[in-house]
């Protein structure tokens, strides 16, 4: 059994390998970037201002995100953002 199976991050988070993060529809934070056509960086402010939790961390220690849920969240944000021009600030509110 590996030595981190159970460790755990900040706020709880489970680490898992590959194989179960796939099971369960878990991806970073690359490809759900590339699925819907916005820079990863973009994934990472909406996680650093609290707007997009993530799910479950890699062994490597990657961000694991709900392919999903996280894809219909990000363009909630960017709906609300854009269309309706609310602040960051303003979306916290609304989710």
């Amino acid at each position: 059994m590996p030595k981190n199976k159970n460790k755990k991050y900040a706020r709880g988070l489970r680490v898992l390998s590959a194989k179960d993060a796939a099971l369960i529809q878990l991806v970073k934070i690359g490809e759900i970037a590339q699925e819907i056509g916005i820079l990863p960086s973009t994934v990472n402010f909406y996680t650093r201002e609290g707007l997009l939790p993530e799910d479950a961390r890699s062994r490597g220690g990657y961000r694991l995100y709900h392919k999903h849920r996280t894809i219909q969240r990000i363009q909630r944000i960017d709906r609300l953002q854009h269309a309706k021009r609310m602040s960051i600030a303003e979306i916290k509110k609304a989710l």
